[in-house]
């Protein structure tokens, strides 16, 4: 079968999600969280052909590997998916003309949703939950390196799909290669919408080759600024968990911005990331402050050179950049960031005031990690990607960001003068 075969099934499949009912789509969902869990070896088996392939030291294994606890976790996920309100057939605004016609603007699928992902097989269960919970149907393209584990979970979806007597064309997955990306990216007349999943280079390449509309869902070159008022054991928590807690995700933080007038501090605020072997790239000041110290262990602490600066790092390192003030560290976010999650850490009210409302990010924390940037953490169930951009969507996209909407006009014999 063609790849434009493919998408004219999925576009078919599509219009007939529209004649389900909520509570179906909901014991479809209940269903797959269970055939998840029961499927957990099968699905494990797959994920270690897939992992077999891999270097362990590539930062992408971490998002690769699947665990029974992580199976678990994702089955969760689709049960609280399940739970939630549908985003379907709500109406934003009505009014009634002086004419007699009745006018309202009502949430709809958008059709068919492309999704373009790396080395991630749990956003194979994310996005076909939500997309189905959305009444959307979906094509995916999963990156090479997990074949095998997205081939086992979308059979798995499948068989559910046609126990419950539902179209299983209503999700397909790509073949592997690069010809198959070409024809998504061009498939303008069967996808109306395409999400990319993964690296700025995959990012970008998509947003540069793509006829289909897209949002994008940037890389995480994440910052947080530790300010002159800064508590420091707030600090010392926020930044190693925003720094150690997943360094594969996109909302992992990469450079530590200090205020020069806590420089004393510095090897306080990072010591517990030395127990995960956190190579830290310092500025020159940074730099002399730590090596002064003596305790942060020599050997991951390197000179940091701009490259550091704008990098996602995915993996146990970060920069470090002295600033000397508040807008200072601000300027820096501009050059350097992503816009997708930035953090502070003071106790001014006015220096946060100003962090907020100055810094161009999808998500701004005050006084927390960026590690809290997820769908599932912000109560909107597991996400389908964090938009950084600011059309239609922005911030971690869940149902309501996955539908589009229609007017709808009620007349009795009105026309036209």
């Amino acid at each position: 079968m063609s790849n434009i075969d493919i998408f004219k099934k999925v576009q078919k499949a599509s219009s007939e999600l529209n004649l389900l009912s909520e509570s179906k789509i909901n014991e479809i969902l209940r269903a797959l969280a269970d055939a998840a869990e029961g499927n957990c070896a099968e699905i494990l088996s797959a994920n270690e052909k897939d992992l077999a392939k891999m270097d362990p030291a590539n930062p992408m294994y971490d998002r690769l590997k699947l665990t029974k606890e992580r199976i678990d976790g994702i089955a969760s996920d689709i049960r609280n998916v399940a739970t939630l309100p549908s985003p379907l057939g709500k109406s934003s605004k009505e009014n009634t003309l002086p004419n007699g016609l009745k006018i309202k603007r009502v949430s709809v699928p958008f059709g068919v949703i492309g999704i373009i992902y790396e080395a991630r097989p749990n956003v194979t269960f994310d996005v076909f939950s939500l997309c189905l919970k959305s009444g959307n149907a979906c094509v995916l393209k999963g990156g090479t390196d997990a074949f095998d584990s997205n081939s086992a979970i979308v059979n798995i979806i499948h068989n559910v799909l046609k126990q419950h007597n539902v179209n299983p064309d209503i999700v397909a997955l790509m073949p592997a290669g690069r010809e198959a990306t070409a024809d998504l990216l061009a498939a303008r007349d069967y996808v109306d919408l395409l999400i990319p999943r993964g690296s700025a280079g995959l990012i970008k390449f998509v947003r540069e080759n793509a006829k289909v509309n897209v949002i994008e869902t940037g890389a995480g070159v994440v910052h947080t600024y530790f300010d002159k008022d800064g508590d420091l054991e707030k600090g010392r928590a926020i930044i190693n968990n925003g720094k150690t807690r997943r360094v594969s995700v996109c909302n992992a933080l990469d450079c530590l911005l200090i205020n020069q007038s806590r420089l004393s501090d510095l090897t306080a605020l990072c010591i517990d990331m030395s127990e995960k072997n956190v190579i830290l790239y310092a500025d020159e000041q940074a730099y002399d402050q730590l090596i002064k110290d003596g305790v942060y262990p020599k050997h991951l602490i390197e000179k940091a050179t701009e490259e550091h600066f704008g990098c996602e790092f995915q993996d146990y390192k970060m920069a470090i950049k002295t600033v000397g003030c508040v807008n200072c560290a601000i300027d820096h976010i501009s050059k350097y960031s992503s816009k997708h999650s930035e953090a502070i850490i003071s106790e001014n009210k006015e220096t946060l005031a100003k962090f907020v409302k100055m810094v161009d990010a999808a998500c701004v924390y005050q006084n927390a990690p960026t590690s809290f940037t997820d769908g599932a953490q912000f109560g909107l169930g597991a996400e389908i990607g964090i938009s950084t951009q600011k059309l239609h969507a922005r911030g971690p996209m869940a149902l309501e960001e996955i539908t589009t909407y229609k007017w709808i006009i009620e007349g009795n014999g009105q026309v036209r003068k």
